[in-house]
């Protein structure tokens, strides 16, 4: 009898795959890449054409041994690692490795670990794509470039252990944008007023909300404004000018990517990118599912399309007409996507077999996994349902020549939300009361609602928010946005408070460094259009090696220019103004993981350390001594006085020496700006 060899990623999808193939069928597991770039030197040939040098991982000489001996015995071998750039990337290695030239290999991918696509794929077995290879090939040297040139001056410069990266510099440097953006925002003042009125025959009062005066939408900005539009609207008549009544349709949303799925975990969960990509990659390997053993119970979790194969649609279209009615399932598509097989591997994420329930296979999933699990059921079913569809009305009432409006909708046909909610719908007013009034109603005001309002500085990122950022600029792939994220917050580039994400002392160090003497690393125009020609070597239009020819020069001068520049102005030891307490001699300002502290000049006889804050050369308003810039345990910066805990004065933005004229308080940089911290006072003025 034949033997056949199959080769995956992971040992966990061996039991699974295994349980698909007959007794002739060999699985083994290389658990992930087994050659790589040397961690020793940069690893690629600079002068010779670009050639990488590979070297067997560290660890991994003894599974290649094991697999050598199956190999032997193979007739035929199947390269079956995951269906993207790097799993196509892997088999090309274990090919290399193994030596299988004069071997009868095939390349196999599936996008879900089912019987009938392993199975299928088995069929449709192809050569290795060296298109894809070359495609990750290109990314892996750009990135070793990146962070083997630039990361040793780092180290110089801030005498720490930092690291630069192709994308991560990219995705600190929006960070840090935003943080400025936030830092130079000032909030304007403005007003909203609400009328309660009441219609004949009526007990509830409905609110309308002032739009504007004669035809055009108002803003209001002052109370003095609002004042003299509440003497108006008291004195005038409230008619109904008109009432529409309509319906509004909203479209049930796509499957999940990515990139939606790590932003839908973030929100609804509370799940971090890493956690998210971690439970999903064990949902896909499969799961040991009661009375049906280990089986993958969702497709390939690293992808950006929306494409759902025709089977699974039949599927969910079979599944939600029995399960809800015919009414329910989704409309057929108008031109039709291109019919590609079950192992196509762009497509959605989505459940392997739509019958199979979260609360059926409750049992068998830890409480994360069946939370997950339910997330992407949901969206998947949801997706392949009927839009749902609001009954609505919209009046305008006339006061005079000012103008109020007020709306409501109410569901009139469920759709897919009888399975999928996205987020909680704000509560609207009585739909009835509005379908009850009439073009030309007179309404009784029963009173006049004013509030002041500030607006917001833009929000600061957070992990979702932040993929959404990278996804929609073009940065990074799929794959990419977990380990990014992840790297930055192991670096203490940023930290996360509250699902917010803020920049640290250190985070700014090094994305200033960045934009002075690599500005293209971390331009997003630039790291953009580098996806976008990594993706032309995917489809075969750009030559991999040409990329990096056209890469390398321009770093290695940038390099050479900053190694020059960055020695002049290398950072020193300096001496803090303190004496240490043990034994007597200066104390220096030394640089950590975590920012700046104090060290004795005696080290190592003495080891004396303490924290350092950095005076302002401004006095605390409350004790009168120094103001000092501080950090919170997370590394977020802040303004404290020296001598906390006796002293609780404790600001975000920096102070200035100005105070304020109206209250009295130290106003706070903000921009081109001073800004009161008191709110009730509001004061702002320019900086001189």
């Amino acid at each position: 009898m034949a033997k056949y060899l199959v080769i995956v990623e992971s040992p966990a999808k061996v039991k699974t795959i295994k349980k698909f193939l007959g007794s002739n069928y060999e699985v083994m597991a290389s658990n992930g890449h087994v050659r790589d770039l040397p961690k020793s030197s940069l690893g690629i040939d600079v002068d010779n054409g670009y050639e990488p040098k590979y070297i067997t991982i560290r660890g991994k000489g003894d599974i290649l041994a094991g697999l050598r001996k199956e190999v032997k015995k193979a007739d035929k071998i199947y390269l079956a690692t995951d269906p993207d750039r790097e799993g196509e990337a892997i088999s090309w290695h274990l090919h290399e490795a193994l030596k299988l030239a004069d071997k009868k290999v095939y390349r196999i991918t599936f996008n879900e670990i089912t019987k009938t696509a392993v199975k299928e794929s088995l069929k449709n077995a192809k050569e290795i794509d060296m298109k894809l290879v070359d495609a990750q090939q290109a990314r892996r040297c750009l990135d070793r470039m990146v962070g083997y040139r630039i990361s040793p001056l780092l180290w110089a410069k801030v005498k720490r252990g930092l690291s630069a990266g192709r994308v991560q510099s990219v995705a600190l440097r929006i960070i840090c944008d935003r943080e400025d953006e936030i830092n130079a925002f000032i909030p304007e003042e403005y007003w909203t007023l609400d009328a309660l009125v009441k219609a004949n025959g009526e007990k509830k009062t409905v609110t309308a909300r002032y739009h504007g005066s004669h035809g055009k939408k108002v803003t209001l900005k002052n109370q003095e404004e609002v004042d003299a539009l509440k003497a108006q609207v008291e004195k005038a008549s409230l008619i109904v000018e008109e009432v529409k009544k309509g319906e509004r349709i909203k479209k049930a949303p796509l499957p999940f990517t990515t990139s939606t799925l790590q932003q839908e975990a973030s929100k609804v969960l509370n799940f971090s990118t890493q956690k998210t990509m971690r439970l999903a990659q064990q949902l896909y390997e499969g799961v040991d599912i009661k009375g049906n053993g280990t089986v993958g119970i969702i497709t390939y979790l690293r992808t950006d399309s929306t494409r759902v194969s025709d089977e699974a649609v039949a599927q969910a279209k079979d599944y939600i007409t029995k399960q809800y009615g015919e009414k329910y399932a989704a409309a057929e598509e108008e031109g039709k996507q291109s019919k590609k097989k079950i192992q196509d591997a762009h497509e959605a994420i989505r459940p392997t077999d739509i019958t199979r329930t979260p609360q059926a296979i409750k049992e068998s999933l830890s409480r994360d996994q069946f939370r997950l699990y339910q997330l992407i059921w949901k969206r998947f079913a949801a997706s392949r349902m009927a839009d749902a569809v609001y009954e609505t009305v919209s009046v305008k009432i006339a006061a005079e020549e000012h103008r109020f409006t007020m709306s409501t909708g109410k569901i009139k046909f469920e759709g897919f939300r009888s399975v999928y909610i996205q987020e909680e719908e704000e509560k609207e007013q009585s739909n009835v009361l509005l379908k009850n009034l009439e073009k030309g109603d007179v309404l009784s005001l029963e009173n006049l609602d004013a509030k002041q309002h500030f607006t917001q500085a833009p929000a600061r990122y957070t992990e979702a928010s932040l993929v959404r950022a990278l996804e929609e600029l073009g940065i990074g792939r799929p794959s990419t946005y977990a380990p990014t994220i992840t790297t930055i917050l192991a670096r203490r580039y940023i930290v996360k408070e509250n699902k917010n994400l803020y920049v640290t002392e250190l985070g700014e160090v090094v994305n200033q460094m960045m934009k002075e003497a690599f500005p293209t690393i971390v331009d997003v125009n630039f790291t953009a259009n580098m996806e976008t020609l990594l993706d032309g070597v995917e489809d075969g239009v750009v030559k991999w090696k040409t990329i990096i020819a056209n890469f390398y020069p321009d770093l290695e001068e940038a390099v050479q220019k900053a190694e020059k520049e960055l020695e002049e102005v290398k950072v020193k030891e300096e001496f803090s103004g303190e004496e240490c307490e043990l034994c007597g001699r200066p104390m220096y300002i030394k640089y950590g993981p975590h920012g700046r502290f104090q060290a004795c000049s005696g080290f190592p006889e003495c080891r004396n350390t303490k924290p350092y804050f950095e005076k302002i050369g401004i006095s605390c308003p409350k004790c009168g001594k120094d103001i000092v810039l501080k950090k919170t345990k997370k590394g977020r910066k802040y303004f404290g006085c020296i001598d906390n805990p006796e002293c609780d004065y404790m600001v975000w933005q920096k102070p200035s020496q100005i105070k304020c004229d109206k209250c009295g308080d130290l106003l706070l940089e903000k921009g081109n700006k001073l800004v009161c911290p008191n709110e009730e006072c509001g004061n702002i003025i320019e900086k001189k």
